[in-house]
């Protein structure tokens, strides 16, 4: 394909934000006298919004009787306060989007995240013309994996999705590229292993972000090798 755009998922795909977010999560459920997860565990909590971390996060017992919107405030208040503190882009990600920039591809970001949140991370780690799009979770609007929210960036940016590519690093984001009907890239440096990503839609996988590269330049579909 003659790609023109690619439009990445945050968390996982752009930026190693895991810390951040269970430091925040264990938090708010310690303030409430519930128990804690390792952070590791949060990989698997995370992709499908605010909410449906928190709901994963608390006991399974005590989900009915919490209020999950108060939890939710609670935790966006928690992670406004540290979103940053060991946030980091991936490695080779400045590079990679450097590279786009020099082929005249355009760019976007495209979260489940808050939209406030997502925009506020991206302009603290991100130069201010890195992406065309940066678009977080709206209210009144379907959260990933409903294509609504891909085809919108694809339309405003005057682009096709047979010419358009959306990377991710879990099931979600590949079921996303797929029902909007982009090219569907799963990276393996994220939150999920390459096993889930193939299984929901994946047409190529990489270990690395500059690999990314040689997809738009028309290497087969599956596992790009270094």
């Amino acid at each position: 394909m003659t790609a023109e755009l690619v439009i990445f998922d945050l968390d996982g795909t752009l930026i190693n934000s895991l810390g951040d977010i269970a430091d925040a999560m264990n938090a708010v459920l310690k303030d409430r006298g519930h128990p804690t997860h390792p952070r590791d565990a949060y990989r698997f909590l995370v992709g499908d919004g605010l909410e449906m971390l928190v709901r994963r996060a608390l006991p399974e017992h005590v989900v009915e009787e919490t209020n999950v919107p108060d939890v939710v405030r609670q935790m966006r208040r928690e992670y406004s306060a540290r979103w940053t503190a060991t946030t980091r882009p991936f490695p080779e990600i400045q590079e990679l989007l450097i590279a786009l920039r020099a082929r005249g591809i355009h760019t976007a970001v495209l979260s489940n995240k808050p939209d406030h949140a997502t925009r506020e991370i991206v302009d603290e780690l991100f130069t201010g013309n890195a992406f065309e799009v940066v678009r977080g979770a709206l209210d009144g609007v379907p959260l990933k994996p409903d294509p609504i929210s891909v085809l919108g960036i694809v339309s405003d940016l005057g682009h096709s999705p047979q010419r358009s590519v959306f990377v991710g690093d879990t099931a979600v984001d590949m079921a996303t590229g797929t029902s909007a009907g982009l090219l569907t890239v799963g990276v393996t440096w994220g939150f999920r292993d390459a096993d889930e990503l193939v299984a929901h839609g994946a047409d190529h996988i990489i270990d690395r972000p500059l690999q990314l590269l040689r997809i738009l330049k028309g290497a087969a579909p599956g596992r790009v090798h270094p």
